[in-house]
């Protein structure tokens, strides 16, 4: 291990000598199966949030730029087109493998247009390049693509308003593996009330392409709670061991 990737851990708060194998999970925020058997994990699938969509997308874009301005222009949800400053359409490499999805904009996210900026950004970016991705080698996007109030949770006519254009974004992507990162995006992307800390460590699938989605704690989560760091971190070697598995040419 290069003192490059012991800085990345460093800043996750990961001690180094910490066996790679999951740790015991205990209580609420930690109730999961953990990692053992990769290839027997457990999987479920979802395709929607919900299949009665009243989004007015008249049509899938079949190209960035159009479903960029589709976003930018989006009334559906009226509260939100009147209190957000602008859209946030997700950013990133528009032919990356990864996908990294999380909940909505937050303040900062909605002044500056980019999604994961601020303390959770950064805290993001560390995460991801702990295992070798840089932010600009993945796209980023979050269930809503405008900031809810207060940064509330999203409401579900809000999600089943707005989740066609992150569909439209993953048809577009087609990345070889989701990262859900918090509790709302996991669970609205896997229609499911389920715990998170039950979701984590199991290799879930997402639409039609059956697309490997792993879960993991949310950045702003894990600023609050660091000692879920290290549960973080095996989360993130799930993921990429599942990334190796799809592009190697083997089963999710």
């Amino acid at each position: 291990m290069g003192p490059l990737r012991n800085a990345y851990l460093d800043a996750l708060g990961i001690d180094r000598w910490v066996s790679r194998s999951a740790p015991a999970e205990e209580g609420e925020e930690g109730t999961g199966q953990g990692f053992s058997g990769f290839p027997g994990a457990p999987t479920t699938q979802a395709t929607s949030a919900n299949p009665e969509n009243p989004c007015p997308v008249p049509s899938s874009a079949t190209d960035w730029g159009v479903l960029r301005e589709r976003v930018a222009g989006c009334t559906a949800c009226a509260e939100l087109c009147r209190t957000r400053t602008q859209t946030v359409f997700g950013v990133g490499n528009t032919s990356a493998e990864w996908l990294v999805i999380g909940e909505a904009p937050g303040a900062e996210e909605d002044r500056q247009g980019e999604p994961f900026v601020g303390r959770a950004g950064q805290l993001l970016n560390a995460m991801l390049l702990a295992i070798g991705l840089p932010r600009e080698t993945v796209f980023i996007a979050n269930i809503l693509k405008c900031r809810p109030p207060g940064n509330r949770d999203p409401k579900p006519e809000e999600v089943s308003r707005c989740l066609p254009y992150l569909s439209n974004q993953i048809a577009l992507l087609k990345p070889k593996i989701i990262l859900a990162v918090g509790r709302i995006a996991a669970q609205n992307l896997l229609a499911t009330d389920v715990p998170l800390a039950r979701l984590r460590g199991k290799l879930h699938t997402f639409g039609e392409a059956n697309t490997p989605l792993v879960v993991t704690y949310h950045p702003a989560y894990l600023l609050r709670t660091p000692s879920d760091k290290r549960k973080a971190w095996e989360d993130l070697k799930f993921a990429r061991a599942t990334h190796a598995r799809v592009t190697a040419g083997g089963a999710a």
